[in-house]
């Protein structure tokens, strides 16, 4: 064999060393510099903080409702008024934070919350109490899309799948430890002891964040346009009091037939378009609508929508009948669905570093499927079923959640242009508020409207909330089976700031 001659052999060396140095060129830009990475961690664990005191009320609720001395149809109002003013302010949180910036927002929220959680602690009256916990809405609802924008704005594209992850550990152990926390501080310390375990907390958060937290993007001189803002309060507010009227008139308790509210806020959405519309052509629009003509994120937000309604759904069926049909306790219920929750969260991280390997589609497929398995199981259940059966089913369907949830968020937001980044993660949020409110009602209405014809057939109570149960279990498992549709459909955005071409 002829030997190469010298000057190929050094021009291969040096083709070599240039591809390495720019491989290892490529690999530093798109390392995060420490204070970003610092920003998103303390954004990451100020997240969790909120999220978790959002559903620390379901296991405290009784508690407070014998102290304070007040029925079970007012005490509600702590978790009913804390969605509605989620759903009401997320709207909001992308014009916030393009007009005052990261820190400015982040310090507001915080501020809030921490405000709202003394107040919560210090409350003397119910009255009260339902106020602290409007504030500390206020606070939470600006506190995910924060750190949605702040992820696509920090984070090199190749590597959002991996962080992105750690934001769907968050959003799904956060919720799955709040009742635990409740439960392991009620005993000993009452139930202002789950806002004392808080306060601190967060407090410590609002401290390092004035230190650490910097804007990083440049802040737009926006006017705010009050008519948008009372549109929204109507919309939102509107569709997600109607749709929890539902769940609540499916049982005949509600003071207002939900058609009402349901009418004001769907004619009050129509308007919200309508003028979002005309003030995004000088990019005014308190919620900017463009966001949508991204077919990427419309097709991931429309498949989280149906995933967060089956999510939600469950969470409020299964409880309900493993308590009131198979007879178990309060805490052996919290056990039981613990595993599910941590498993959901855990799994964040690694499903991100899959996603940044292989795309959306191969996660997303398998993780409908497995939904769609463990609402079948579910099913079935019935008075005699076997704890350990409904275990694996929660602990199936949290595995399929976990498969879906980063791809579908990580997929929407990757498809904005970065000036839409704190747009489109607002209108995720709102979407999350009215999915899990429409998941709630579809659920305890099909529920509640099975059961009673059973028990008006002569099944026994156990029997006839299981076959209520089944019902609503059924019809989850088809729309989820539906939503295979989008699913196959998921493309990864493509690498590089700025999105797709064509959405401005």
């Amino acid at each position: 064999m002829e030997a190469a001659p010298p000057t190929q052999v050094a021009g291969d060396r040096s083709a070599s060393r240039s591809a390495a140095s720019a491989e290892r060129a490529a690999s530093s830009a798109d390392r995060l510099p420490r204070a970003h990475f610092t920003a998103i961690a303390l954004l990451l664990a100020s997240t969790f903080v909120v999220i978790l005191n959002e559903t620390t009320m379901s296991v405290a609720l009784p508690p407070i409702m014998e102290d304070l001395g007040v029925p079970a149809a007012t005490g509600q109002w702590l978790t009913t008024v804390f969605m509605l003013t989620m759903a009401v302010v997320i709207p909001t949180t992308g014009f916030l934070i393009q007009r005052v910036g990261t820190r400015k927002s982040y310090l507001l929220a915080m501020s809030l919350f921490s405000a709202g959680t003394l107040l919560a602690l210090l409350a003397p009256a119910f009255g009260v109490l339902v106020v602290a916990r409007v504030v500390q809405a206020f606070g939470t609802a600006i506190m995910m899309p924060l750190l949605m924008t702040t992820v696509m704005k920090l984070v090199p594209p190749r590597h959002r799948g991996t962080v992105m992850g750690n934001v769907s550990l968050v959003i799904s152990a956060a919720p799955a430890l709040g009742p635990t926390l409740s439960g392991a501080v009620l005993d000993p310390l009452g139930w202002r002891g789950v806002f004392g375990v808080v306060l601190p907390i967060s407090l410590a958060a609002l401290t390092v964040g004035a230190v650490l937290i910097r804007d990083v993007s440049e802040r737009e001189r926006k006017r705010l346009d009050v008519p948008s803002i009372l549109l929204a309060v109507l919309a939102f507010g509107g569709l997600v009091y109607g749709l929890s009227s539902l769940s609540e008139a499916a049982g005949g308790h509600t003071a207002m037939p939900p058609a009402l509210p349901l009418t004001i806020g769907v004619v009050a959405l129509l308007a919200f378009g309508w003028r979002q519309r005309r003030l995004q052509r000088d990019d005014d629009a308190l919620l900017d609508l463009r966001v949508f003509a991204s077919r990427g994120f419309s097709t991931s937000l429309g498949a989280l929508a149906v995933a967060m309604l089956a999510m939600f759904g469950s969470f409020i069926v299964l409880p309900l009948i493993l308590q009131e049909a198979l007879g178990l306790e309060p805490l052996m219920v919290g056990l039981m669905v613990l595993p599910g929750g941590l498993v959901m969260g855990l799994l964040g991280p690694v499903v991100g570093r899959l996603y940044d390997r292989v795309g959306p589609r191969p996660l997303a497929v398998p993780g409908v499927v497995l939904v769609v398995l463990a609402f079948t199981g579910m099913a079935t259940i019935r008075p005699d079923t076997a704890w350990w059966f409904v275990l694996a089913a929660h602990v199936v369907m949290s595995l399929g959640l976990a498969l879906l949830f980063t791809p579908l968020f990580t997929t929407a937001l990757g498809s904005l242009e970065p000036h839409l980044y704190s747009h489109g993660s607002a209108a995720v949020g709102t979407v999350q508020q009215l999915a899990g409110a429409a998941g709630t009602a579809m659920f305890i209405a099909l529920l509640t409207a099975r059961s009673t014809s059973l028990a008006d057939g002569g099944a026994t109570a156990a029997d006839a909330l299981t076959g209520g149960a089944s019902l609503a279990f059924t019809v989850g498992a088809a729309v989820m089976a539906a939503c295979t549709a989008i699913a196959v459909t998921l493309r990864r955005p493509p690498f590089g700031e700025g999105g797709p071409a064509g959405v401005h």
